[in-house]
């Protein structure tokens, strides 16, 4: 018999009515939900010490690369991080989109040790797909990584999702293949005077990063 046999996900079609409300009920009580994106699937849990750690599990993922943080708008992102004007431009001419803005957490933040990995910022992440931004309009910011064993290829599908990572994921919203593909960008801005870094090329071409920073009418319409 067969892992994908003896060791299967629910799978429930993200078009589904009551998939928001599942995979929310499933994150809350401690479970990994993998979801859907514009790029490849993710795995999402709870914003907790336990959630993390049962996420990093699921992965075989080392503790010391800090998680990204699933959110539907940046006033979620507000809540948790400092967003200097060089953020604000880029989160508005690029969000949603394949786009993560490393910031520095808010001191009131209270965030899980597991989640920084020991490093100054937190990214943020607002995806192009309506599944995985419904999760987090639902519950908040949440931890999300690519649902896959750490170092093996990404998943691209509900069906390889099941195949690879088995009962360490409890739920997963199928929402046909995803295209795959460049990763997002990555860029930190860390402090209020400091310039913005591109920590990873990705997706987003750097004129279009370029164009979102020089554009000063961004902070006036705030």
């Amino acid at each position: 018999m067969s892992r994908e046999e003896v060791s299967a996900p629910r799978v429930v079609d993200a078009a589904d009515p009551q998939a928001t409300a599942l995979a929310a009920a499933a994150i809350r009580t401690g479970h990994v939900v993998a979801l859907p994106t514009e790029t490849v699937y993710g795995l999402a849990c709870s914003l907790t010490g336990s959630g993390i750690h049962r996420l990093l599990v699921a992965k075989g993922r080392p503790a010391n690369k800090g998680i990204t943080l699933l959110v539907d708008s940046l006033a979620q992102v507000e809540m948790l991080a400092v967003v200097p004007a060089p953020a604000r431009r880029l989160a508005d001419h690029l969000w949603p989109g394949a786009l993560t803005l490393v910031l520095r957490p808010r001191p009131d933040a209270a965030l899980p040790e597991l989640l920084t990995g020991g490093q100054p910022g937190v990214g943020f992440r607002l995806p192009d797909h309506a599944v995985p931004r419904a999760v987090a309009r639902e519950l908040g910011p949440l931890p999300l990584t690519s649902a896959n064993l750490s170092g093996a290829p990404d998943a691209t599908d509900a069906r390889t999702v099941v195949r690879t990572l088995g009962r360490a994921v409890s739920l997963v919203l199928d929402g046909r293949p995803s295209p795959g593909g460049v990763p997002s960008t990555v860029v930190a801005v860390l402090d209020p005077q400091a310039d913005a870094v591109v920590l990873r090329q990705g997706a987003v071409a750097p004129s279009l990063l370029a164009a979102a920073l020089a554009d000063p009418g961004s902070d006036a319409r705030r």
